[in-house]
This record gives structure tokens, sequence and C-alpha cells, in this order.
């Protein structure tokens, strides 16, 4: 963490002299030269890879809570990420998914620091990377020994490539800036979270007001030189309180633009607040759901998020060459794995649809590789999966999905997910096809679940294949009268195939789900685009509840004992 004094002084220097970006680049590539032409123990091979990577962060956040500041950060940070790889592109040094040693190896002697110097300096940027080189080499040395031994002992199912070879791509961005008015940004936190001192028994109200721009250099051995820009802004406000019952409910939105004016007006704000609060009082009074199986309509956030989190992760590809992994469509390129009038794709290079920014939109991924728009799924048909450099038994090249957080380690990760569907009706329809399937099963109501906070899954062999979703606003239809009742206290659960599988038909209408994804190399930025989903069957179980009693005193500025 740096002062604001320094943070100001950087800022204007890294837009003022952006010239000093080839100052940066060049010092990567002398050390990647000297490395590539000189390093080497004794009779062991030499590296016949090497890239480098260094990630410039420079960001401002602003966070009120009940119109106080509580988290004003500014941040200008690089670090460094080296790899190192012996052998060669069919069998080489990289870790296989169960190779733990290197773990331990690392909790003992020196070990390089990842952080590299936010001064232009190309001899003590070059240092960072000498030190880290030598490590990883080092290590890929030794991880490349136990990899052959283990071929002695061990059998393999069928030869798959370590590393695959892509064209050396060279491509440098525009330089861009963080344009950040924090002290605009402090008085809107304020302001608008003060909205939540006037709304009773909230346990929490708070407003986050961030910018972050991403410079990322990447250099590697191939010939690879890569420079890229990213800027993001992002608003979110949040609000908590707490039913009689002891149940926690949530209301907020989050919002991303690429520049602060595209981000929601305080009015608009201060309208999506208001209706925020009005959820919260209908939640308080809402019945919880029973368990429940039958007829539902996902609209398109919640149908994005359900494709992303059962379809998506599934065809990371790097997940099928683990044999911890559940490996659900591994071998089945070609055959029909969903119903047959629906298609998905990831397409990174869309920047908007439909007006709106998308997350998850980049050109080329952390790897150096173009972004490509990949069909994943044809008319129901599996295509293929989404591939970074490390090759799968059914894909030998890289796709461009190799995504990271920082410097972590790339893996096959998803940008942009279309779910598109040739059975289509116009969304008013919808709710009549759901009440006629609703009659027709017997059932006394469906649902429709129009907000999910987000979801998860669990994609290994350890356990069952299932995937889990967090509906925040969920609504039970009745089948007599299409009455709309608010219920909670639910969570949609299930079997990937089983459930997609139930899909009658969409709508004609798509939406949105802007966010960020966690995985094994962190969290990216990530967006679905999806219609609105009817279900012939889902599954709703309870969740979890809390049964903590609620503060016993009414908040201070209520102006009661």
């Amino acid at each position: 963490m740096i002062t604001q004094t320094v943070f100001a002084a950087l800022s204007l220097l890294l837009a003022a002299r952006a010239d000093q970006r080839d100052v940066l680049f060049q010092a990567l590539a002398d050390e990647l030269q000297r490395n590539q032409q000189q390093l080497a123990l004794d009779d062991h091979g030499a590296p016949y890879y090497i890239g480098y990577r260094l990630v410039e962060r420079e960001s401002v956040v602003v966070e009120a809570r009940f119109g106080a500041i509580v988290d004003d950060e500014r941040e200008v940070a690089r670090r460094a990420a080296v790899d190192v790889r012996v052998g060669d592109y069919t069998f080489d040094s990289a870790p296989e998914p169960d190779d733990t040693t290197m773990l331990f190896e690392d909790l003992t002697g020196f070990r390089p620091r990842k952080e590299a110097p936010v001064d232009d300096d190309p001899g003590a940027l070059r240092a960072t990377f000498w030190l880290l080189t030598d490590a990883a080499y080092k290590g890929a040395l030794s991880t490349y020994l136990r990899k052959q031994a283990r071929k002695v002992t061990t059998v393999e199912d069928k030869h798959v490539d370590s590393f695959s070879r892509e064209k050396p791509v060279q491509r440098v961005d525009p330089p861009m800036r963080l344009d950040a008015d924090a002290e605009a940004w402090r008085g809107q936190a304020r302001r608008l979270s003060a909205r939540f001192r006037t709304a009773g028994r909230l346990l929490d109200g708070s407003v986050r007001i961030s910018g972050e721009r991403t410079r990322t250099y990447i250099v590697t051995s191939e010939g690879s030189r890569v420079l890229k820009e990213h800027v993001i802004y992002s608003l979110a406000f949040d609000a908590t309180s707490q039913a009689e019952d002891g149940a926690l409910l949530e209301q907020g939105e989050t919002f991303y633009a690429s520049a602060p004016e595209k981000l929601p007006t305080e009015a608009q704000l201060d309208a999506l607040v208001t209706r925020a609060l009005t959820n919260l009082e209908a939640l308080a009074k809402a019945p919880i759901a029973d368990p429940y199986t039958g007829p539902a309509i996902l609209e398109p956030e919640a149908t994005g998020v359900f494709f992303h989190e059962t379809i998506g992760h599934r065809l990371e590809g790097e997940r099928q060459n683990d044999d911890n992994e559940g490996r659900t469509f591994k071998g089945q390129v070609g055959q029909p794995i969903i119903p047959a009038f629906l298609t998905v794709r990831d397409d990174p290079t869309q920047p908007a649809f439909a007006g709106t920014p998308l997350n998850g939109h980049y050109l080329i991924d952390d790897q150096g590789v173009p972004a490509q728009n990949t069909v994943l799924v044809d008319k129901g048909v599996l295509k293929t999966f989404l591939t970074s450099r490390t090759p799968i038994e059914d894909v030998k090249l890289s796709n461009g999905h190799g995504r990271a957080q920082g410097v972590a380690t790339p893996m096959a990760r998803m940008g942009n997910l279309f779910v598109e569907s040739s059975r289509k009706v116009p969304r008013a329809e919808l709710k009549a096809m759901l009440l006629a399937e609703v009659k027709k099963q017997g059932k006394p109501y469906g649902l429709i679940i129009r907000d999910i906070t987000g979801g998860s899954t669990n994609t290994s062999n350890y356990g069952y294949q299932a995937f889990k979703g967090t509906p925040r606003m969920v609504y039970r239809v009745d089948a007599a009268t299409g009455e709309e009742t608010l219920v909670r206290g639910v969570e949609m659960v299930g079997t990937p195939l089983t459930v997609i599988s139930k899909i009658l038909t969409a709508s004609e209408e798509m939406g949105i789900f802007n966010g960020y994804c966690g995985a094994e190399s962190g969290y990216v930025p990530v967006s679905a685009i999806a219609p609105a989903t009817l279900f012939s069957e889902i599954e709703l179980q309870r969740s979890q509840r809390d049964k903590e009693r609620p503060p016993l005193l009414t908040p201070p500025w209520a102006g009661k004992p």
C-alpha cells in the first residue's frame, strides 16, 4: 500500500510517460534473452520455453457504510510471473494436477518475491525476473525428473502433449489511464449509503465504488510481445436485514462500466436503492417456501448463471486431464449432451451486447494467445472445449481462453458465455406456458426465479456432480389464478445433465449477467448472455437458515430507546 501523495504522483507519471512502457518491455526482453542463452545446470537440459508476465495494477476503492467512509484505498503495484519449461512440447516439466511435491519444497530456503518495482528501473525489474527465473528453472528440472520416473511405474491412458505450439503474437494496446475522482466518489458513497439509515432495522447498508487499470506485459522465448491494457469501473450497493425468525435477507446491485460516466446516475441509483429496501420489507413478511419439484421459469440472469455453473465449468480444458475431476463430457465430442434447440458458445471478442458492455471481453488471453469465438455446443452436440495452452485429448491447440487473476497460473476459463435457443417465444407467452405445464402436471403452483446472487458447482469426482444456485427473489405462481406470491428460504439444486434436459423453451428476449468468477486461477471478469428459460422440472431445497436473534435495540439513529 502506498500513500495518497505517492499514488497521485505515480498516476500522473504513468499517464504522461507512456513511452516508459517500452523501457519495461525492453528490460523483460533483455533478461529473457540472457536466460534463454545461458541458463543451464550441468548436463541437464536448458529450458525450451520461457515466458514472462508483468502485471501492473492501479486501483482506487471508496466504500461507505450508513453514510460514512469505511474504506479509502489507493494502490499501484506490480507483480511478476515466470513460466520455465524443460523437455519439449510433447512432454515437459509442467506439474501434473496431483503433484504436490513442489508445494512442500517451497516451504524452506530462499523464495524470490513476485512483487516487482513500481519505479521504472530496468535493472531492478530484471533482478526480479532473474531470481524468479532461476527458481523456476530449478523447480522445472526437479518436476521433470519426477515425471520421467513416474512413467516407469504408471500406465498412461492416452498420450496428450504438455504444451501447445502457438504462433507468436505481436500486439501493443494504446495506453489507458484510470480516471478516478475519489473526492466525488466519497460524496456519492456517503449520500447513497446514508439512505440505509432510514430503513428500520438494517444490519448493513454499504456502497462501494472502484476503478482498476491493469497493464499486462507478456514476453516469451517464442517471440510473443504483448502489452494488454484494461480499465474497469464498478459501483455496488448492498443491504442486509433480518427477519423475525432470524433469517438473513439481502438485496443489492453491482454495475460495471468502461468509464465512470457510463455507470448509473445518482438519481437512478437512488431509485434502485428504494426498490431494494421495498424488497427487503417484502422478504421479511414473505413465507418460507417448501421444498419443491416442478415447473419453473428462470429469468435471463438466472439462466446465465445456471449455464455458467452447469455447462461452462465442465467444459474447461484442464479439468479433462485431471483424474480428480468428474470429467462429465470427456470423450463426448460429436455427441448430443443437451437439448437440440440449444447452442452454447464463448466469445471474449465481443465487447458489448445490446449496448451493454460485457465484463468477459478481451482480445488476447493471459498466455498471449488471441481470443476466439468458440462454439462449444452446437444444436445440442458437443463440438469442443475451452482451452488454454494445456492440450487435452480432444483439442490440441489453445482457443485463447487461458486466463488468470494477476500472476496466477492461467487455465482455461470462460469469458462471454452465450446461450442461444432456436425454440423461443415472446417473453409474455412464457408465463402462460408455465401455467399450462403446471396444470398438465397437476401441481398447485409453479415458480419464477427473477433474481439470483450467484452459484457454485462441484466438478470433482469426489461426491456428486451437482450444482447449487442461490435465488434472491422467488415467486410462487398459483396454478388457478396466475397470482404471484414472493417466497424465501430456498436454493436451487440438482445434477447438471438431468436439469438441462428439462428445458422446454426459451424467450426471444436475452439478458446479461456481468460479474466475476472464482476458480483455480483466481477471480476473472465474466459475462453470461442468455434468454429466460422454461423448465418442466427444477428442484428447490430449503437453504440453511440462521436462527440468531435480531439486535435487541433499534439503531442509534432511530431516535428510540
